[in-house]
Parts: C-alpha cells; structure tokens; sequence
C-alpha cells in the first residue's frame, strides 16, 4: 500500500508547484519581454534496503519558453524590440551581467540609459550615457544617435552601441530577479547578427488560453491524487479490519 501513498502524495506536492508555475505564467502575460516558465515530471525510484519497488515523483527540469512574443508598436523612442534570437545586456546591482528581453528603456536623472527597474542598460564599452536636450535615435543595429534640439538633422553624434548578444539557450538560467544570466556565470560577446526594432515592445509569449486550459487539468490530477490518498487510507483500514478478524 506504501507504495501508492509515495506516488500520490509526491504527485500532490509537484502538481502544486506546477500549479504555482502556471499562476506565475498568467501572472506575467502582459509584461514586456517575459518567458514563459515550463516544467516537467519524471518518476524516481526510491533506494534502499526492501525498496527498490517505490517510486515518488520530482520536477524533472525548470526550463523556459524562448519562442518570440508579438510586438506593439509604441512610437517611443527609448523603446526596442529584439527582432529574433537575442537579448540586451543591463548590469545587475552585483555588477554582473543579466540579460533581457525587456525593451521599455529610460533616462536617470543622471541622463543614464537604464531599463524601467533601474538597471543600466550595457553598451559594447559599459553604460551609455545621454546627454540633455537630445533627440535619441536607435538604429537597427542597436546604435544610439543623438540629435541636439533644434538642430538640423544631419547633425548627428553616436553615443555609442548597445550589448546585444546572443548566448545557447541551453546556457542560459533564469534569475530570481526575472533577469537571465549564464550558467557559468560569465559575460557574452556581443553579436553583430542580433537586430531591433525601434518604438516597439515585444510582449509576453504566454499563451493565455493554453495557461487557462494547463490550470484546470491541474486541479483535476490533484483531485485524484487526493483520491488516490484516500483510497489508500480506506483499504489499510479495512486490511487491518480483516488482520482483526484473525
């Protein structure tokens, strides 16, 4: 009978956390640049002396959907869009390099670019800083051009590049933060190949629906692995019952 009850109850705990990845998903289906979470079971046998019959169940891998969202026109010119694979570098507030997807860009008082959290968005030679009184420009390739206001405008100065860069996906994890960073923990080259698209957001590849759809057969297996539980308890007790009659 054990071995019903091990199954069940670690089925139980993981559909719960599943249940928690699906809530974070729906949770994040408006935000800009966001990755859907994804996670998958798999039984694990249990090891020891008179127990290579029992199994429970983990969470077999913690991986993300790096399909592409659709993008928005916004007209903003501090706004981009990766067109493709990609992301932008920012500098984490350990110093760090984090990447993402998540092109709503602004000023510091300090006419630094940062992302909307306050990160500083990385440049191929560190942050980049915008002078006052500029119009900004961001050219497909990621370079950043001012034009001083009321100028005309072949007056044109580039501030510098943005760090795009383009690491495997299967070296990339995602932080507590949101933010995605190397498994090794170390800094990627740019990549000349990566594009954006400027006065663009990318939004939110979760699917909404499929989430909906995720949620309520969730609940369902749930249900029956509480059933199974039951059950479980029903028949220990009417096996002690018949050992009674002995």
């Amino acid at each position: 009978m054990d071995r019903l009850i091990y199954t069940a109850m670690t089925g139980a705990k993981h559909i719960l956390e599943q249940q928690a990845t699906t809530s974070h998903n729906l949770a994040n289906a408006t935000t800009t640049g966001f990755r859907a979470q994804l996670d998958s079971f798999r039984a694990v046998p249990i090891l020891g002396p008179g127990l290579p019959t029992r199994a429970f169940v983990v969470d077999a891998t913690v991986g993300t959907d790096f399909s592409t969202g659709s993008f928005q026109s916004t007209g903003r010119e501090l706004d981009l869009a990766i067109q493709g694979k990609g992301w932008l570098a920012v500098e984490k507030a350990d110093g760090t390099e984090g990447y993402t997807r998540h092109g709503s860009l602004k000023l510091s008082e300090n006419g630094v670019l940062q992302t909307q959290s306050g990160l500083n968005v990385l440049g191929d030679g560190g942050p980049i800083t915008i002078p006052p009184d500029v119009s900004i420009a961001i050219a497909k390739d990621g370079t950043v051009s001012t034009v001083p206001t009321g100028s005309k405008p072949n007056a044109v100065e580039v501030i510098g590049r943005l760090k795009l860069v383009n690491p495997a996906e299967e070296n990339l994890l995602r932080g507590d933060d949101g933010l995605f960073k190397t498994k090794d923990g170390l800094a990627v080259d740019s990549d000349l190949n990566v594009t954006v698209a400027g006065g663009m957001l990318e939004g939110s590849n979760v699917n909404v629906v499929e989430s909906m759809v995720s949620m309520i057969n969730l609940a369902r297996s749930f249900e029956m692995q509480m059933k199974l539980l039951s059950n479980a308890e029903s028949n220990a007790a009417k096996a002690g019952q018949i050992f009674n009659l002995g």
